[in-house]
């Protein structure tokens, strides 16, 4: 029997986040996920989705005519069908983007594949999923992001560099959490927490210039071109 995924969704867009923002490229968003963060604004990948065989995927991603892919979710570690889709991908001489949550073991994923790793700040809900582990396997390559809703989630991440010296190991991300809006936000969304206070744009921005922290700011660029809940871009 052919090996499958259940996937959401396959587009063509630009890259919104990471260090190729603003890049052409074929997102391949796959269903289902472990977590349940406060700001997800892809909860619709939790359960939608329509099983493919990874041959029909990849015709899929040729089709798109763009040698940058990412595989996103949902969680895409949660399957393992996943792994040999990217290296199948890199195979063809795909440069692979993986977007995952930090929560689940990195290791098996092809060397060739640049992961992109979420760290969980406190205001997700899901701070005590992030599996430690991941960090001594990170190569330069590799991108860790910090998506930061509140200034305690900030003052979270800022330990975390230090920690760790993140900076020394990868490039590293602090992503502003776009405010969902009613239509966005999930039942199943762990709630936000009471206790902590929201941090604006142009306050974490200021924050990390004062702060001289050698991480790189973004925003979901494709929020600002397109609604910020379309679907497929």
């Amino acid at each position: 029997m052919a090996e499958t995924l259940i996937v959401n969704e396959i587009f063509k867009s630009i890259q919104g986040e990471s260090t190729r923002a603003g890049l052409p490229c074929v997102f391949v968003r796959l269903t289902g996920c472990n977590l349940r963060c406060s700001w997800c604004d892809t909860a619709y990948a939790f359960t939608q989705g329509a099983r493919m065989t990874l041959d029909k995927i990849v015709d899929r991603v040729a089709a798109f005519d763009c040698r940058l892919v990412e595989i996103t979710g949902g969680e895409p570690l949660l399957r393992s069908n996943s792994l040999l889709l990217m290296t199948q991908l890199a195979d063809l001489g795909y440069t692979v983007l993986l977007e995952t949550s930090g929560s689940l073991d990195i290791g098996l994923v092809d060397s060739r594949v640049v992961r992109i790793m979420d760290l969980k700040c406190p205001s997700s809900g899901e701070c005590e999923q992030n599996r430690w582990e991941n960090i001594p396997m990170l190569r330069a390559s590799d991108e860790v992001k910090f998506v930061i809703a509140t200034r305690e989630d900030y003052d979270w991440a800022k330990r975390q560099l230090e920690r760790w010296r993140l900076p020394a190991i990868c490039s590293v991300l602090f992503s502003w959490a776009h405010p969902l809006l009613p239509d966005q936000r999930d039942l199943e969304l762990k709630p936000a927490s009471p206790d902590q206070h929201p941090i604006a744009m142009r306050q974490l921005v200021e924050q990390m210039l004062a702060d001289k922290l050698p991480v790189r700011f973004q925003l979901q660029m494709h929020k600002y071109i397109w609604e910020p809940t379309a679907k497929g871009v």
